[in-house]
């Protein structure tokens, strides 16, 4: 193939194209740049007032009442709670679901159902609260007599069945990649459909499963609406799903409703609380990155 002369990749037009293309490429790293710049600023002034040793430290979070206290710990369990619990749900549904649907279903079966399942996603997370506080949570009560109007787990259980199309689509495509021939030569060998999938395929995808289970946990920490409206809105430090709890994503729209004055110590509590929030995810795509690194197996 002839290459184009160096005048002409010189040319004005090209370059302008190039810059313009560049400057696409470059718009989310400048956003995210920019979301931090926003962030650490306003945490570097929220710990001029308040001491870090006591915001990792303390067990209480009310700095909006007359006896601020300003422990992360109430807001983190919370967070962590609601999304154990989803991943309980999601997870083991997901990975099953995505087994089905790469090595048992017939193709007209997969090309019905991955759809529908996937319509999950496109369904508005405030009506995913107000199925969990409306319908699920009075379903749970009558088996468990002691659980809470606003609770963790049935906003954890309705997040799990929000983000089981994330985990079961990321986790099908990963098993699709695997190399048939892999398949057929563990069949040559004598094995059975159900040792093929454990074995053969799961262990190849591992990689792209890996990847589903962290974006779907990073997903679930950073759910909003779900747990604003079905949590409730009282930070606690409690591991009992039955009772309100409040999450780091709840408490920024409480504040973030307007009552709170622009500036004041307790405005800035959101953005602290955005930086923990942002540091959660940047440590689970790190955890991601390695285990991928890990685990990532090359066929030819």
């Amino acid at each position: 193939m002839r290459l184009l002369p160096k005048s002409f990749k010189a040319n004005k037009r090209e370059r302008g194209i190039e810059l313009f293309l560049l400057f696409c490429a470059s718009v989310s790293i400048l956003t995210t740049l920019g979301i931090v710049a926003v962030l650490l600023f306003e945490t570097v002034d929220f710990f001029r007032e308040v001491s870090i040793v006591s915001f990792f430290t303390d067990t209480e979070w009310t700095p909006l009442f007359a006896q601020k206290r300003f422990g992360i710990w109430p807001l983190l369990i919370g967070t962590i709670l609601i999304s154990g619990i989803a991943m309980l749900v999601a997870l083991p549904a997901g990975l099953l679901s995505s087994l089905y649907l790469s090595e048992y279903a017939p193709d007209r079966v997969r090309r019905v159902v991955k759809p529908v399942l996937e319509i999950l996603a496109g369904i508005p997370t405030v009506v995913y609260g107000y199925f969990a506080l409306l319908f699920v949570t009075p379903l749970l009560q009558k088996f468990l007599p002691g659980l809470s109007g606003f609770n963790a787990l049935s906003p954890g259980i309705v997040m799990g069945i929000m983000i089981l199309p994330l985990v079961s689509s990321l986790s099908e495509d990963a098993m699709q990649a695997v190399p048939r021939s892999l398949r057929e030569g563990a069949y040559a060998l004598g094995s059975t459909n159900l040792q093929v999938s454990f074995r053969i395929v799961i262990p190849a995808a591992f990689s792209g499963i890996t990847a589903s289970f962290i974006l779907a946990v990073s997903r679930a920490i950073g759910e909003t609406m779900i747990v604003a409206i079905a949590a409730g809105q009282q930070p606690r430090l409690t591991a009992n799903p039955l009772v309100p709890i409040e999450t780091m994503t709840a408490y920024i729209v409480q504040v973030s409703m307007g009552d709170t004055p622009v500036g004041t110590l307790e405005y800035k509590t959101i953005f602290v609380v955005g930086m923990m929030l942002f540091l959660s995810t940047l440590v689970l795509n790190v955890l991601s990155q390695r285990l991928r690194a890990r685990f990532r197996e090359v066929y030819r």
